[in-house]
Order: C-alpha cells, then sequence, then structure tokens
C-alpha cells in the first residue's frame, strides 16, 4: 500500500523553456524559501517531466531561475533514483570517463555523445530543508551531472566537441523548435 502521494500527481504541466531561451544560459539563484511555494515547484516540475517524458527536468527549464531538480532516472542495473535537490552542488564527479548518447527536454528530438564521469555526489536539501546527499553511477550519474550543468546555466550541448558538436549544432539550427 501506497502511503504517499506519487511525485507531480498535484503539480501542472507547464511550458518548456528551449535552447535559445537566455533563462537557459544563466546560473540559477539559490532558493532562500522552503514553504509551500517551492513544494508546488516541485510538484509542477515532477508532472512536467513527467508529461514530456524525460528522467529529469531543472527549474530553469519551466523558466524558474532556482537552484532546484527532479529525477527519476535509473541506474545501470536498472534500479530506480527519484527524488529533487534544493540548491544542489556537485561534490564529486569521479571514475572512468564515459561518451554515451544525452539528450534534453529543452533540446528536443536531439541527443548527441558526451563525456561525463561514471560517477557523481550531490548534496543539497529536501523540498521541505532537510540535508540530503544523492550519489550515482552510470546512467544516473550523467543524470544528476545533467541537471547540474542546468542550474550552473549550461546544457549538455556545452559539453560536447569536434564532428558531434558540429553536427549537433546543425541540427539545432534545423529543428523546427528553433526561435
Amino acid at each position: 500500500m501506497r502511503h504517499r502521494s506519487i511525485p507531480g500527481a498535484h503539480g501542472r504541466v507547464r511550458p518548456l523553456t528551449l535552447l535559445g531561451d537566455a533563462g537557459l544560459r544563466e546560473q540559477c539563484r539559490e532558493v532562500t524559501g522552503f514553504g509551500p511555494e517551492l513544494a508546488a515547484l516541485v510538484e509542477d516540475l515532477f508532472a512536467t517531466m513527467y508529461a514530456a517524458q524525460g528522467v529529469g527536468l531543472a527549474a530553469n527549464q519551466v523558466g524558474v531561475p532556482l537552484r532546484v531538480f527532479v529525477y527519476d532516472c535509473p541506474d545501470d542495473e536498472d534500479v530506480r533514483h527519484l527524488g529533487h535537490v534544493v540548491n544542489p552542488r556537485l561534490v564529486e564527479a569521479d571514475g572512468v570517463v564515459v561518451r554515451g548518447p544525452e539528450g534534453c527536454l529543452s533540446l528536443p528530438g536531439l541527443e548527441a555523445g558526451t563525456e561525463r564521469h561514471d560517477r557523481a555526489v550531490v548534496e543539497g536539501f529536501t523540498v521541505t530543508g532537510e540535508p540530503v546527499v544523492i550519489e550515482g553511477t552510470g546512467f544516473f550519474a550523467r543524470c544528476l551531472q545533467h541537471e547540474w550543468d542546468h542550474v550552473e546555466g549550461r546544457v549538455y550541448a556545452d559539453h560536447v566537441t569536434g564532428w558531434r558538436k558540429r553536427r549537433l549544432d546543425r541540427q539545432v539550427e534545423r529543428a523546427s523548435w528553433r526561435r
């Protein structure tokens, strides 16, 4: 029997911010209030992430420049990781560097081989202000690094180099959602 609600069940789906919007390139502000408005934002992030069939979503991807992200992401052993982080800090990114396909809800329909460490540790707080430490490996480590990049004003395309970068740039220019 489930004793807590499903994340996002009480949230509303918000429009996604797409590459080209200046808000994706700005460092997000620290959260200072841990009240009902923050809880509603986290619910909206989950609802929006699920509606877009993503595995993670940062607040600036819905136009809110705050240091918050949510995730519902498996690791390489197919273990599900579900949660959120307020005021995240990437405190470790180590292990083997792996190039793997990476996409983003703010660059819909596109992906590119992106190098990420296969282990990451993020510290921050829950929506109620409790300290939290999240450690991820494999695909989940990629997700944590990806979402942390968002709150720092970066997107995965910033990590792509060489011919992969040139190809991705061409795809972005031709994308139907491009402004």
